[in-house]
């Protein structure tokens, strides 16, 4: 988590720490996105594994726009095992999981999530899809062809 901090200070991200947000995640308050990090080699002990579970539900309960981040250097069969499990226990919330390999695709990960969730972003990708939407109508060639239908029949 250290060496994501301070990629993250790297680009001008301001990092601040409070006892309220559980250890291990980020924040972007600006886009309302959070983000919980987690290691694969945290699900090694079944006793482990509930504390992480619970951990996890605290996170989502607190945050309704987030992300988990599991982490994996490799993902071998027992990783993909580990993402399975939580896919499965956590089915139907709105935690997304994300498989990640390295500091550096975590970092990349949340803020390029952050950035396409902010409101400034969301309002120009709406704009975008509005044009290229009425774009797509007034260029179609079967647009052309139901209004001469639409004609022949009057």
């Amino acid at each position: 988590f250290d060496e994501v901090a301070y990629l993250l200070s790297n680009q001008q991200h301001r990092i601040r720490y409070s006892e309220c947000v559980e250890a291990g995640s980020v924040i972007f308050p600006l886009s309302g996105v959070a983000f919980m990090i987690i290691d694969t080699m945290e699900f090694s002990d079944m006793r482990e594994e509930a504390g992480v579970f619970e951990k996890i539900e605290k996170f989502l309960h607190v945050h309704r726009n987030s992300f988990l981040l599991l982490v994996a250097s490799l993902y071998g069969e027992k990783e993909w095992k580990v993402l399975s499990t939580i896919q499965q226990r956590f089915l139907g919330s709105s935690l997304r999981i994300l498989p990640v390999h390295n500091s550096t695709e975590i970092t990349r990960s949340m803020t390029t999530i952050a950035q396409v969730t902010s409101k400034p972003s969301i309002d120009s990708v709406r704009d975008r899809i509005s044009l290229a939407r009425a774009h797509i109508i007034d260029q179609s060639p079967m647009w052309e062809v139901l209004r001469k239908m639409q004609f022949d029949c009057e």
